[in-house]
């Protein structure tokens, strides 16, 4: 094979790889119109407290896109993405561990742990966050796991 059709095999080949890999992503994350934790900003969870993106100033990463409230939050989060995406595609935590289902979260109620975003479901007096933080260690395993499961 000669070079130039080499390069534009291979070039064709990651851009396939590429796009496999979004659309895998955006078919298991926990998306809303394509977007990522119900429009809130990722990096918003590791400064002061949750608060709603702005889908003015958005970033896609790998096929999610995500919201964010200020230009500085999306900044941050496109010098390293994987530090700011939600674990589990964005799915309830708790769930996943549990039993490796996908359940809608509650943007409000998760958990920072090892500089990772953990989301729950919190809704008619069940708050996911309470009975993950009775066995954690276990929970977080499993939910890697299943999680990997999903995913492949």
């Amino acid at each position: 094979m000669n070079k130039p059709i080499f390069i534009l095999f291979l070039s064709f080949l990651t851009m396939t790889i590429a796009a496999q890999t979004s659309t895998k992503r955006a078919t298991a994350f926990n998306l809303e119109n394509k977007i990522a934790i119900q429009g809130y900003d990722p990096v918003a969870y590791f400064k002061v407290k949750p608060s709603k993106g702005n889908k003015e100033i958005s970033a896609t990463f790998e096929g999610v896109i995500y919201n964010f409230s200020s230009v500085s939050n999306r900044d941050t989060f496109l010098k390293k993405p994987m530090s700011y995406e939600p674990q589990f595609g964005g799915w309830c935590a708790y769930a996943m561990g549990s039993s490796g289902d996908k359940v809608t979260i509650n943007p409000e109620t998760f958990k920072i742990i090892e500089g990772k975003l953990y989301l729950f479901y919190n809704a008619f007096f069940n708050n996911t966050l309470k009975n993950w933080n009775k066995d954690e260690v276990n929970l977080k395993k499993k939910a890697e796991t299943n999680w990997k499961k999903t995913i492949n």
